[in-house]
């Protein structure tokens, strides 16, 4: 495609703008007119692709992120770890739960809904499907 569209181009173009200023040539005979040589197929060819012969940039592969192997399940020890350690957190998110448990999200956000039921973690503010964020249980009852 390309080579085809420098092709067309290149011929539409007027000669003299094509042409180098020490390449053109006078031919003898009638009025003294200056007759431009015309370059051949190949050098139109050669010229227009000369300008594509610079390196594209190469772009950087960018960080990779690591795959984290979570689980999707809860295990005995990951359960008790759970009613032990996550009532005592100032902010309990699935995120956080998620991070500390290595467990997957959405074993996470089961988690945080079971300690509300069981009264170990309260929410805060407005409650909202989308913006589960809870903290300890202050005291008894509020």
């Amino acid at each position: 495609f390309w080579l085809k569209l420098a092709a067309y181009f290149l011929g539409c173009v007027s000669s003299c703008f094509l042409v180098a200023p020490g390449s053109r040539r006078r031919t003898s005979g009638g009025m003294g007119a200056n007759k431009v040589v015309q370059k051949s197929k190949e050098a139109k060819m050669k010229a227009a692709m000369a300008g594509g012969k610079s390196r594209k940039k190469k772009w950087s592969k960018g960080k990779v992120k690591e795959k984290l192997a979570n689980m999707v399940m809860f295990d005995k020890a990951t359960y008790d770890k759970m009613l032990k350690e996550i009532p005592k957190a100032k902010l309990i998110t699935p995120s956080v739960v998620s991070e500390r448990l290595k467990v997957n999200g959405s074993v996470a956000r089961v988690a945080i809904r079971h300690l509300e039921e069981k009264g170990l973690i309260a929410h805060v503010g407005e409650k909202h499907h989308a913006q589960m964020i809870y903290t300890r249980k202050i005291g008894g009852d509020e």
